[in-house]
């Protein structure tokens, strides 16, 4: 997954706010590895890659934890297990 932001990190969320790529191939070996469905794995990286449009990152552990609650938070209300969970 690759994400291309065209916003400032943390800046208002107006017009285009960038892109997201995803490998179908790669998304369909992964989620096999993983044990999860494709939907949602699908799910998971496009949630992780709005985030980065938004200015969210995970270079250092602080920055990790805090991402990755936010991701779990909304990947529960779209019925999607945790998928940082052991």
């Amino acid at each position: 997954m690759l994400s291309f932001p065209q916003i400032e990190p943390f800046g208002p969320v107006l017009g285009i706010l960038g892109d997201i790529t995803l490998a179908r191939e790669t998304l369909i070996r992964e989620a096999g590895e993983q044990g999860v469905s494709f939907e949602a794995h699908f799910t998971h990286l496009v949630v992780h890659g709005f985030l980065h449009i938004l200015g969210y990152d995970h270079i250092t552990d602080e920055e990790a934890t805090a991402m990755e609650s936010l991701e779990t938070s909304i990947l529960a209300t779209l019925g999607i297990d945790d998928p940082y969970a052991d």
